[in-house]
């Protein structure tokens, strides 16, 4: 692969607007070619969050350590690390367990000027050992891991974590209270429709979603946490019913 090869050309999500598109949701190549576009149609605040994340880098990210991107699809976070590193010793780690996201990010951090090494591996989160980490991002990452093993994952991101590390934890996330979460449902999907997504397209992905993305509360996202060991854990973004936690070891 060419180091001056560009990414392929991203192309306008319509995987949900045909009748009958609702397979499970997963990783593959149909939504590897159409993710730029489905996120930032799909997730309101997401610009806001990679921006945070280069902030947050600029801040954290201590000299000749590590930074991870978990669950990296195609590396916007962990671009976002290169760009607010003030270290060029750092190194950027991306893990995702999609061959065609893992191809495809390869190909954008390659592409896009960075001034940090970046080593992008396909792998499960749980095949990864996490060392000397000064910064780990699970962008969107976690709501899709079994329920069941989400403790653990945190768990290891906190061994890996030195101290004074940081873990930015974005997440969809479930309100307590039924009346204000479909509130937020509702305006969620008011937002997809005002980025030219369909009712047909909202409906039939939100049923390809379903027991593949599993929210959770805020309370339980921070009890969880704080269970690991983190000093602290508070809201930095929230828009709707998607919101960005920072955890600090």
């Amino acid at each position: 692969m060419s180091q001056h090869e560009k990414p392929r050309k991203t192309q306008r999500d319509e995987l949900f607007n045909s009748p009958g598109a609702t397979s499970p949701f997963c990783f593959d190549e149909q939504v590897a070619a159409v993710f730029p576009d489905m996120i930032q149609r799909s997730v309101p605040g997401y610009d806001f969050i990679i921006n945070g994340i280069e902030q947050f880098a600029e801040r954290f990210i201590t000299p000749a350590t590590n930074a991870y991107d978990l669950g990296c699809s195609l590396g916007a976070a962990a671009l976002a690390m290169s760009r607010g590193s003030q270290h060029i010793d750092t190194q950027i780690v991306g893990i995702d367990n999609s061959a065609a996201m893992v191809e495809r990010c390869r190909i954008f951090c390659e592409a896009y000027r960075h001034k940090n090494n970046i080593d992008i591996h396909c792998q499960t989160i749980q095949q990864t050992t996490l060392e000397n980490a000064s910064m780990v991002v699970l962008n969107f990452t976690l709501q899709f891991i079994e329920q069941s093993q989400r403790q653990a994952i945190i768990e290891q991101i906190y061994q890996g974590l030195n101290p004074g590390g940081v873990l930015i934890l974005s997440e969809k996330i479930l309100a307590p209270n039924p009346q204000v979460n479909q509130l937020l449902i509702d305006m969620h999907h008011d937002f997809k429709r005002a980025n030219g997504y369909s009712d047909l397209e909202i409906s039939q992905k939100r049923t390809a979603l379903e027991n593949v993305l599993i929210p959770e509360t805020l309370t339980t996202h921070h009890q969880r946490l704080a269970n690991a060991g983190f000093r602290c854990s508070e809201v930095w973004q929230q828009q709707y019913n998607f919101c960005s936690i920072l955890a600090i070891k």
